[in-house]
């Protein structure tokens, strides 16, 4: 366990938790803007066989909308990540903790709305069940 994400230890199928992820992000106000296969792209690029593994850039557009008018390079730091990965029979599900990212920009206004959307992710990582 990490101090920088938010975890949730699952059973179940890696697509249709996937699938979950998403419905419990769009569910908050979530919508993903990316979403990475580094699974697929290990083996196209150095053609290794890794883990069932997504990356989801997450973003909360209004909360988005309001750092960026606050501090424009806030960018560098967006959008909130959430993984999917699978060991063995075990799906880990992993949100970053906004806070933690933020501690290095020094402005109250955006650690609140950070310590908001965190609140968020954390309901998403909770309610995941991995039950298909």
């Amino acid at each position: 366990m990490n101090t920088y994400g938010i975890q949730k230890k699952i059973t179940g199928g890696f697509e249709a938790t996937l699938a979950e992820v998403k419905a419990e992000l769009a569910k908050e106000g979530f919508g993903v803007l990316t979403e990475i296969n580094v699974t697929e792209t290990l083996r196209k690029k150095l053609n290794v066989d890794y883990t069932k593994y997504a990356i989801l850039g997450a973003c909360h557009p209004q909360s988005a909308y309001q750092v960026l008018q606050k501090e424009p390079s806030i960018g560098l730091l967006l959008p909130c990540n959430v993984i999917v990965y699978q060991t063995g029979n075990t799906i880990t599900v992993e949100a970053i903790r906004p806070t933690v990212a933020m501690e290095i920009v020094d402005n109250p206004e955006i650690a609140q709305i950070a310590k908001e959307i965190e609140g968020k992710l954390q309901h998403v990582v909770e309610n995941v069940s991995g039950q298909e």
